[in-house]
């Protein structure tokens, strides 16, 4: 029992230190193609989103059991209203559309870009190791800004700064 909780406790220390080092060491690193499904159905990626919107892009990403990603879902969704010059994605790590649907009616959200990654390959090609993680691209596509966790309106705000 004690080394269960030690090893508990090296693997949260090490999620939350090391994950976000690693991928600091990726910025400017450009979107992935991972392959990504609309809730209609329709396949897309991250890459032909930016293309199509030509800004800056911000790429969360979400499940509805994360607490904290639930959280987050109305300040994403006030920022995405009152940016009109970035594009926000909201790509759901391994959920299924009708679940996702669910959510997303009962909590009266109304994002643009919902996306599917039904694989989680997403976060494994970025080294997101928890979520919520929010990706902050410039409007060529390259990696500015990694979040780990729930972000607040004035965290949030900031990263939206670096992109202007």
């Amino acid at each position: 029992m004690p080394l269960g909780g030690a090893l508990l406790a090296g693997a949260l220390t090490w999620g939350l230190t090391a994950g976000p080092l690693l991928l600091m060491e990726d910025r400017g690193r450009p979107l992935p193609d991972t392959p990504l499904t609309t809730l209609a159905g329709e396949a897309t990626d991250l890459p032909g989103l930016a293309e199509r919107q030509g800004q800056p892009l911000v790429v969360n990403l979400w499940a509805t059991w994360c607490p904290p990603c639930r959280r987050e879902m109305p300040v994403f969704e006030q920022a995405q209203d009152e940016a009109s010059d970035i594009t926000f994605a909201f790509v759901n790590q391994g959920e299924d559309v009708a679940l996702v649907n669910r959510f997303l009616d009962e909590q009266s959200l109304e994002l643009d870009n919902v996306l599917l990654d039904a694989r989680t390959a997403l976060g494994d090609v970025t080294g997101a190791m928890a979520m919520p993680t929010t990706l902050f691209y410039d409007a060529e596509g390259r990696l500015v800004d990694t979040h780990f966790g729930e972000l607040s309106h004035a965290t949030l705000r900031q990263g939206l700064e670096r992109l202007r």
